[in-house]
């Protein structure tokens, strides 16, 4: 994190009259984007759920990370389950992608790693979508809340998780230990 807020601050500090050719000033501009990403990724580490990790394969690419969720509590606990978190050019006017990688049985993730989050909803009805407002902490603190307050069955992405919730849930419950112990350990 530090070598983008660093160069940050570089690049600020080379503002001036022009004297550089065109093409390497266009190399030294950093976007909206990035600019956002350092002040919310500072904001993000400082405000970590105690059930998530965030880790930075490339501390200069702030806008694709990884997120680790480890419930404490419910159906999910003892899992660890991986997202992929990319955000995009147009941020914050859209909301980043996000792809779970873990294979799960759960009523708002496929097993193919497509989420139902509705603030990862670009447009929303219910007025509960993206918004230029939202953060990288609000994607992090929505997702963990997936495993616990936020888990839903009454408005299924997995529709088949949550009929089997609702026909048996001991059942249910048994196959996302077994899911846990086979994929989330």
């Amino acid at each position: 994190m530090l070598t983008l807020a660093s160069k940050l601050k570089r690049d600020d500090g080379v503002r001036g009259p022009r004297t550089s050719s065109p093409a390497s000033d266009s190399t030294r501009r950093v976007s909206v984007r990035d600019k956002l990403l350092v002040k919310e990724v500072a904001e993000l580490e400082a405000n970590l759920p105690c059930t998530c990790k965030v880790n930075f394969p490339d501390p200069n690419k702030l806008h694709y990370f990884q997120l680790t969720v480890i419930p404490d509590e419910g159906y999910y606990q003892g899992g660890k389950f991986q997202f992929e978190i990319e955000v995009p050019d147009a941020y914050n006017m859209v909301p980043p992608k996000v792809k779970c990688l873990t294979r799960i049985w759960h009523p708002n993730i496929t097993e193919m790693g497509e989420i139902c989050l509705s603030l990862l909803r670009e447009h929303s009805i219910d007025g509960t979508g993206w918004a230029p407002t939202r953060t990288l902490k609000d994607v992090v603190w929505g997702l963990n809340s997936l495993f616990t307050d936020l888990l839903n069955f009454d408005d299924p992405l997995n529709i088949e998780a949550a009929e089997h919730h609702l026909r048996d849930k001991e059942d249910f419950r048994n196959k996302v230990e077994d899911y846990i112990k086979r994929y989330a350990r």
